[in-house]
């Protein structure tokens, strides 16, 4: 019983805190129901009196920092969404991504050393203090030693002590709320909260694993090898462990000093559609991508070379589920709603029964508006309003496969727009989703999947004595059973023992319990 009440004093503190913030000021959301616009507006009442002084860019910001990790990763998302909680409160909500305060240099020192299992001055010639502090780790520039003597500057990413503590508790509050949602209020069960929360949960496992990271930075750069434009930092492995990652030093802007950019002599026209295509490239191509591509994880090199950091969270995608991705993405861009409805039907995302001429018809009204018209002039929280209507409406359910992917194509569009505010994103988008589509579901295409098909029959003929052999054993398993009846080995009868013993105890019990109840009613009735 301590675990729920627990939880919901967290996420009661969570609330009293965003309300004392102010934060419930800062929504802004049209279409919002009333009951939701009448909660905010008495959630505003618990506003302190400084909070009036306070201009509301600090609002949010002040708020997460004081709620911790999982809340700040809140607020890096919200921070590329300037269209829905305006220009001010991004700019602010964008010191999250990577200006957090930092823990303490010895304990950095001390951490690294227990991860590496040797004194901090014995790695590395140098270990400074750190540069960027996010909810997750902290960054310190250091030197390492090369074999034949030569000294090179690297990045020591160190996990935050605690911080994965701090994260459980956090997700069993998201868990009460996911499971208090499907129990009492039905219609919020086709999103399936609960299955988000375990998404999020594993991510979050792990993105606390920097061995984990190495490894996907190592797949992405055999992936981008031969791609002009992007790259990721090399990794040192031997200065790597679980909670501590030793990567190439990366001299260039982040994305997130528009302004330098700017100085420097970019094309921000250029970056933003190089954000976007590359987002796609590698989704579509590989199956495999950066899940949170926000500002603070891209830097810009003098030469206009974007490079990718902070690997932890990552998204991955099936072939059938990239056909699908591909073909929904050029129907948009072409405007062909019907076969973006049809998609939706042959994926399973629509049941079934539902009428694909009638949903045909609501992705027009949301995909219409958006042509011809560049990010300047779309209202994204309007636009995001009515997809959930829609999805409703429908009797959509989450695809929790593609949660990492749908968040993900928000934040990248959300960059993108902060380089340029008049970005069309189909028209970024046409040149690598119709390079796929032409590629993969053309003729070439076609042939590369019959081959496909004819390598997997005969992988099927090769295994069938080892099918048969199976059979066979099994068609024997069967006949004994049959013969002797059903048996259970030594620990599978123990454990059901077991089981029976714990069942009978618990019968007693409450026997005992009613049986004490009988007699204090037959007491209190004399």
């Amino acid at each position: 019983m301590a675990f729920p009440v627990m939880s919901l004093f967290r996420l009661m503190r969570a609330g009293f805190v965003m309300a004392r913030e102010g934060v419930f000021s800062l929504v802004n959301l049209p279409d919002l129901p009333a009951g939701p616009r009448f909660g905010i507006a008495i959630a505003r009442l618990l506003e302190r009196r400084a909070v009036k002084d306070k201009s509301a860019d600090l609002r949010l910001s002040d708020a997460l920092n004081r709620l911790g990790p999982s809340y700040v990763k809140l607020g890096q998302f919200l921070a590329t969404r300037a269209d829905v909680v305006g220009k001010d409160a991004a700019r602010e909500l964008s010191a999250l991504q990577d200006r957090l305060p930092a823990f303490e240099h010895e304990a950095a020192r001390r951490a690294v050393s227990e991860q590496l299992d040797r004194p901090v001055d014995e790695i590395f010639v140098e270990f400074g203090e750190a540069v960027a502090a996010a909810s997750i780790a902290q960054v310190h520039p250091a030197v390492i030693r090369d074999k034949d003597g030569v000294d090179r500057k690297v990045a020591v990413k160190v996990l935050r002590p605690g911080v994965s503590r701090r994260f459980q508790r956090d997700l069993e509050s998201y868990y009460l709320v996911a499971r208090l949602a499907e129990r009492f209020h039905p219609p919020s069960r086709r999103l399936r909260p609960v299955a988000v929360v375990d998404t999020l949960a594993q991510s979050v496992a792990m993105e606390m694993d920097f061995r984990l990271e190495a490894a996907a930075l190592s797949e992405m750069a055999e992936n981008i090898a031969e791609d002009p434009g992007f790259r990721v930092p090399g990794v040192e492995w031997l200065h790597t462990s679980k909670g501590v990652l030793t990567l190439e030093w990366i001299d260039g802007r982040k994305m997130s000093d528009v302004d330098g950019l700017r100085e420097d002599g970019h094309d921000l026209e250029a970056l933003g559609a190089s954000v976007i295509q590359s987002f796609l490239r590698h989704t579509l191509r590989d199956g495999f991508f950066h899940a949170d591509m926000h500002q603070g994880n891209l830097f810009v090199e003098p030469d206009g070379t974007l490079v990718a950091v902070d690997f932890g969270i990552t998204g991955r995608l099936n072939k059938r589920e990239r056909r699908f991705l591909a073909e929904i993405l050029f129907g948009f861009i072409t405007r062909n709603y019907k076969r973006v409805a049809e998609v939706h039907f042959e994926a399973g995302y629509v049941p079934a029964h539902q009428d694909v001429d009638m949903f045909a018809q609501a992705i027009r009204a949301i995909g219409e508006p958006i042509h011809g018209h560049d990010a300047s002039e779309i209202s994204m929280a309007r636009l995001l309003t009515q997809l959930f209507e829609v999805t409703e409406l429908f009797e959509m359910r989450t695809q929790t496969q593609l949660i990492m992917l749908q968040k993900t194509m928000v934040v990248v569009e959300g960059v993108a727009r902060s380089l340029n505010p008049n970005l069309d994103m189909w028209r970024t988008a046409e040149p690598v989703v119709g390079s796929w589509i032409t590629e993969n579901l053309g003729p070439v295409g076609k042939f590369r999947d019959a081959g496909d098909a004819l390598s997997a029959l005969a992988r099927v003929a090769n295994d069938m004595p080892l099918f048969a052999d199976r059979i066979g054993r099994m068609s024997a398993e069967l006949e004994k059973m049959t013969n002797s009846g059903l048996r259970f080995d030594d620990a599978t009868a123990e454990a059901i023992g077991k089981a029976e013993a714990r069942h009978t105890r618990s019968g007693r019990l409450a026997l005992w319990v009613i049986a004490v109840c009988a007699l204090l009613l037959t007491y209190q009735a004399f």
